[in-house]
């Protein structure tokens, strides 16, 4: 090919790109929208999913017995002051719970579910430091000397204080420690800062060993140098099992599912208990009249700021709008006009599921 012909066959890519950006920039866009799907209910697809027929199990199975010849090598690498971080596709908490069962019978084991919504990481803390403390004076691996008083309860003590309490105490046997089970560590309820730098204080604890999943992509980025290798000190592995989040996606609401009413009043109630009394006050007020008028196409504003006002909820139009600027930034509530031409507000969510949240806020 020549120079000529080349230039030619360059000139003709860069004539076709842009007569395909100018002729898709002028078409139309479509109208349709993601909610005008129709989707099965939630509860219909966690039944399907769970019918469907599992494949390559002699496979998946022979994997698992591979993994299983490792739990001695994991064992000694516990001993020697490492963490264990399991990666891969598909659950580990079988996995992990089988080698805690199997390969740790001389040690105590924690379990962290950290699929959970929420975990008080604190809670945890307090309950190593109990159990550690009954299993120095049973097994007496305290030289006598050295046994500490304890001045207060562990429930009455900070942070701090518990971790250098778990991280203080001296032991004959080295090699002794409580093994933390953190299934998901990167899971929602862990996964903020400043629950991992606990965490990583807890696992540079002398007598802790931490055994951890992760399943997030980015779940590396949770921690910074000094955290890996010296806090965690992970040693990883990678140990896909291809086995399905069943338990793990009970927490999860799936995403070509419509939200069953149960989960829509447990996320509106979440969001409802951070506001502030007067404004779940304001919305229960929304809500009573909601169910009481079921064909009325939704409460006046005017008529919310009175009742709102004569109960001392609001002192000014100014408030309400500032709890109903609140309200619909978290898609609680809905503005439509009614055939009158007034602004009404209406709650997105079914009667039962209504019913449900007014119980949930108490």
């Amino acid at each position: 090919m020549d120079f000529n012909e080349q230039e030619e066959e360059e000139f003709g890519f860069s004539r076709n790109y842009f007569l395909a950006k100018e002729l898709g920039s002028s078409g139309k866009k479509s109208a349709r929208k993601l909610s005008d799907i129709n989707v099965v209910d939630e509860q219909e697809l966690r039944a399907a999913s769970a019918n469907i027929e599992p494949k390559h199990q002699k496979d998946i199975a022979a994997l698992i017995n591979s993994y299983k010849s490792l739990y001695p090598k994991w064992v000694f690498e516990l001993r020697c002051g490492f963490g264990l971080l399991m990666y891969g596709f598909g659950s580990k908490k079988t996995l992990i719970e089988d080698f805690a069962s199997t390969a740790l019978l001389e040690y105590s084991v924690v379990v962290i579910n950290g699929y959970l919504q929420s975990i008080n990481i604190k809670q945890v803390v307090i309950g190593l430091a109990e159990i550690l403390w009954e299993q120095l004076k049973s097994k007496r691996r305290i030289p006598p000397g050295n046994l500490p008083k304890i001045q207060q309860p562990f429930s009455s003590r900070s942070m701090d204080d518990l971790l250098s309490f778990l991280d203080g105490l001296e032991m004959e046997e080295n090699d002794s420690f409580i093994c933390v089970v953190v299934h998901n560590i990167d899971g929602p309820g862990l996964r903020d800062p400043e629950t991992q730098q606990y965490l990583a204080q807890l696992a540079s604890c002398s007598h802790i060993r931490v055994v951890a999943s992760i399943d997030h992509v980015n779940a590396s980025l949770l921690w910074d140098k000094k955290m890996v290798h010296t806090q965690f000190n992970w040693y990883w592995y990678h140990v896909p099992t291809f086995a399905p989040y069943k338990v793990e996606g009970l927490f999860f609401p799936m995403i070509l599912a419509h939200g069953s009413s149960n989960q829509s009043a447990k996320t509106a109630a979440i969001v409802l208990q951070s506001l502030t009394p007067n404004a779940q006050s304001v919305f229960r007020i929304l809500a009573e009249y909601q169910l009481s008028h079921p064909d009325d196409e939704g409460m006046a504003i005017d008529n919310l700021y009175s009742i709102s006002r004569e109960r001392f909820l609001v002192s000014s139009q100014v408030t309400l709008n500032a709890h109903l600027t609140e309200f619909k930034d978290h898609e609680l509530v809905k503005t439509r006009r009614n055939s009158d031409g007034q602004d009404c507000l209406c709650i997105p969510l079914a009667t039962e599921a209504l019913e449900k949240l007014l119980s949930e806020i108490g």
